[in-house]
């Protein structure tokens, strides 16, 4: 079973469109990338999973249940939003008590989560009016992670957080993930997004562009390779096979290609080259995003 279907999905405000005619399918186990610009239809798509608003057209089952009136599937799910709504006259603890006990579930988690993303408990004792804007992020994964739900739907997860919670947030979630749980994320921050997922949807304009896994979209990305030869560019070095030539520097041995084809017939060809320094590039993820923004028409 998919923990996320959704079949001509559609939201319109009007004569807005938020997200429409989407077509998504997220295997169960795997952490999904949601990509695309402000304004792309990510969170429209999310408070629609989450059952926070009814959709135009189309329908979503989340855990196999609808995702507007399934209710009991709610208890499996946690949610982090963009912007957290929390109560600001409750204290940390006060609220992960009340939160978890909507889950009708355990929060098995909440201690070592609490423990990892540095929220002491002298910090819960305090109400959360005093809480900066990190410390509100912090508390709002917890919530969202504390009762290990099986599948988590977080919206640009690490707003906020400084580079070491960022980091200890990639690791709680490559733990989820290897626990077989699914993780659905919205993100415009494209490294966070290359280390992480097995997949991406690509939305612009509140319409699917392309859903691909990130190792292939890898792959067929062209790629980037420097050379610097000892002895000056030999001959060779300009008709490597499955390369074209981008740019040359002779006074400094240095050429830049774009690799087309296979690796092995370009490493036996460079073997027996003076190469004295090799820069390979493998293709990023931003890269790859901008293509489908800028090369591609409109939908």
């Amino acid at each position: 079973m998919a923990a996320i279907v959704a079949q001509g999905l559609t939201k319109r405000y009007g004569e807005t469109v938020g997200i429409e005619g989407l077509d998504l399918e997220v295997p169960e186990g795997v952490i999904f990338g949601f990509l695309g610009p402000n304004g792309a239809g990510k969170t429209t798509t999310i408070r629609l999973l989450t059952g926070f608003i009814k959709p135009t057209a189309g329908a979503a089952t989340v855990l196999g249940a609808d995702a507007w009136s399934g209710v009991q599937a709610r208890s499996r799910l946690g949610f982090l939003p963009d912007v957290g709504g929390l109560y600001e006259e409750q204290t940390g603890q006060e609220l992960l008590d009340f939160l978890g006990s909507l889950q009708g579930r355990a929060c098995p988690l909440r201690a070592s989560l609490c423990e990892r993303l540095e929220l002491p408990a002298a910090l819960l004792r305090r109400g959360i009016k005093t809480y900066s804007k990190g410390s509100r992020r912090k508390l709002g994964l917890v919530q969202a992670l504390q009762h290990d739900p099986d599948l988590l739907i977080l919206d640009e997860p690490t707003e906020g957080l400084d580079p070491l919670m960022q980091q200890a947030l990639f690791s709680i979630l490559e733990e989820t993930r290897a626990r077989g749980r699914t993780v659905f994320m919205s993100s415009h921050i494209l490294p966070e997004v290359e280390r992480l997922c097995d997949q991406v949807a690509i939305v612009r304009g509140g319409h699917l562009v392309a859903v691909e896994r990130v190792a292939e979209l890898q792959r067929r990305k062209l790629r980037r390779l420097e050379l610097r030869f000892r002895d000056g560019i030999p001959d060779a070095a300009l008709a490597l096979p499955g390369t074209v030539l981008l740019e040359r520097r002779d006074a400094e041995g240095w050429v830049a290609l774009e690799v087309r084809g296979p690796i092995q017939p370009l490493l036996r060809a460079l073997a027996p080259l003076t190469v004295e320094d090799l820069v390979f590039e493998q293709a990023h993820l931003e890269e790859i995003f901008l293509d489908y923004y800028q090369q591609r028409g409109q939908p």
